[in-house]
């Protein structure tokens, strides 16, 4: 009878509900519960999408160091990517896209170009005017720190199928849209 019994209690236990475990949000809800007022729901929301945007930053961060790339690097040759070979913009454009000053520029520009990553042109029809360009090396180093960046966003999302991320992204959109309108 001892061994029907287990053998009961084996098949109960692969049928019963699992509990999720306690992440640490739940730890500082309970933490918190009773000295100070808030609405649990909110609390739980709120706090974990902070969290996790400080895991994606942490990732991000971690991605570039492997690249030997430092964020304001990376930003700037991002920007140059985004449109397209040849990669190239105007330095005055680049500034205000990145909400630099000239002289930040500049001294940005002077790292990058060290570095042999960016080069700097007088434009053709503008001799004033200064066009930025990503050399190939750039490029390359632009192109390793975003395959080693997607590489730690889809570990993050992994644990998701494709509904559930489906599903989390129209929310989070939804959220986004009421804050971005008011």
């Amino acid at each position: 009878m001892g061994r029907e019994a287990a053998e009961g209690r084996a098949r109960a236990s692969e049928t019963a509900p699992v509990e999720d475990p306690a992440d640490s949000v739940d730890r500082h809800i309970a933490r918190w519960t009773g000295k100070v007022p808030f609405d649990v729901p909110t609390e739980a929301v709120i706090t974990r999408i902070q969290l996790l945007a400080k895991h994606v930053s942490h990732a991000k961060e971690r991605a570039l160091a492997e690249t030997g790339l430092q964020a304001f690097e990376f930003d700037t040759m991002h920007r140059l990517a985004s449109r397209g070979a040849p990669w190239r913009a105007p330095s005055a454009e680049l500034a205000a896209e990145l909400l630099l000053s000239p002289a930040g520029m500049t001294g940005r520009l002077d790292t990058l170009e060290k570095s042999g990553l960016v080069r700097r042109l007088r434009a053709a029809a503008d001799r004033r005017r200064v066009d930025v360009e990503l050399t190939e090396e750039g490029h390359r180093r632009w192109t390793e720190a975003m395959r080693r960046r997607g590489i730690a966003e889809a570990g993050m999302i992994e644990p998701l199928d494709d509904a559930d991320r489906a599903a989390l992204a129209a929310l989070l959109k939804r959220m986004l849209l009421a804050v971005e309108t008011r």
